[in-house]
């Protein structure tokens, strides 16, 4: 696939989101897609992944990982895999790729399960927000979407919802380990102050 393909693939993508994801969907968004790629992109690069067809399936799959959306919330990840394959021209892709694309897809299903280091790169950019310093609007932004899905009832069950999360989850590359584990530790704690 040429670079131009892929952004013809990715712009296409977008207005498929854009016209048909839920409003409700405040943390699930094209703005999720974008900030998920662009992580993938920096952790590729801190992993020192520079084989271009490799980062390019990397993209795919962090376009898609959340296609799934646009038609269930619960087991998004194989709609997702069914959203890129019809979207992709797979003829363009051998069999191994696809399978490489849907396996990074199926990765990111909570809870993660990588088994490659491109998984891996792809569930840590999935969940990159929770050791950032805008930690707290995105995650106001999933307290509301789960809010607007009748999720989540309370402040104190969302916070008892995020502390839970955050001890059970675990960064898989060593750069994220390093770059996000340390504000996620702070996060952590403000989050176990506040139960």
């Amino acid at each position: 696939m040429t670079e131009s393909g892929f952004q013809r693939l990715k712009a296409d993508t977008f207005q498929l989101l854009d016209d048909g994801l839920d409003p409700r969907l405040t943390y699930h968004s094209t703005a999720h897609t974008r900030d998920v790629m662009e992580q993938a992109a920096r952790i590729a690069a801190s992993e020192n992944i520079t084989d271009p067809e490799i980062l390019l399936l990397l993209q795919i799959a962090a376009l898609f990982h959340d296609s799934g959306f646009l038609y269930t919330y619960k087991g998004h990840e194989i709609k997702s895999c069914e959203i890129m394959e019809k979207n992709l021209d797979i003829s363009m892709f051998n069999s191994t790729e696809i399978a490489t694309v849907k396996n990074m897809i199926m990765a990111t299903k909570i809870p993660q399960s990588p088994r490659t280091l491109t998984e891996m790169i792809l569930c840590d950019a999935d969940l990159d927000y929770l050791g950032r310093t805008d930690f707290e609007p995105i995650s106001d932004r999933l307290r509301a979407e789960m809010e607007n899905y009748e999720m989540i009832k309370s402040e104190p069950e969302w916070n008892q919802l995020q502390v839970s999360f955050f001890q059970s989850h675990r960064y898989f590359t060593s750069s994220s380990q390093r770059d996000r584990n340390p504000m996620k530790m702070q996060q952590l704690e403000k989050l176990r102050q506040k139960i």
